[in-house]
């Protein structure tokens, strides 16, 4: 997927395509996960729509539960997606560093001819 160190370094064009690829794949991943939160605090924790997808944006986004869980399938839920939601932050941070931090480091290697 990306270059190897005897390669040229990627023209700015086709770096530009590769960190908006990024950026939609990182996208496509939260959008994944907050679908997944908003329906399991919906079907699971009991939660109307919109409580659902506010509950699952602040997990998500890290800031912490808005309304408790009552239940003990909603509180395994919950405890779940906010192990998942970790997870992603993680992984969507590092779609988004990847371009740019493969990029410095060719740079750095690049072998002079």
């Amino acid at each position: 997927m990306f270059e190897h160190r005897r390669e040229s370094l990627l023209p700015r064009q086709a770096f530009a395509r590769r960190v908006a690829w990024h950026l939609a794949s990182a996208s496509g991943l939260v959008a994944l996960a907050l679908g997944f939160g908003v329906l399991g605090y919906h079907w699971l924790g009991g939660l109307p729509w919109i409580d659902a997808l506010l509950n699952a944006s602040m997990i998500l986004g890290g800031m912490g539960p808005v309304d408790p869980m009552t239940s003990p399938v909603g509180k395994l839920f919950a405890s779940f997606y906010a192990l998942f939601s970790g997870l992603v932050f993680i992984g969507v941070a590092s779609l988004v560093v990847a371009p740019f931090g493969h990029r410095i480091m060719h740079r750095l290697h690049i072998e002079e001819e």
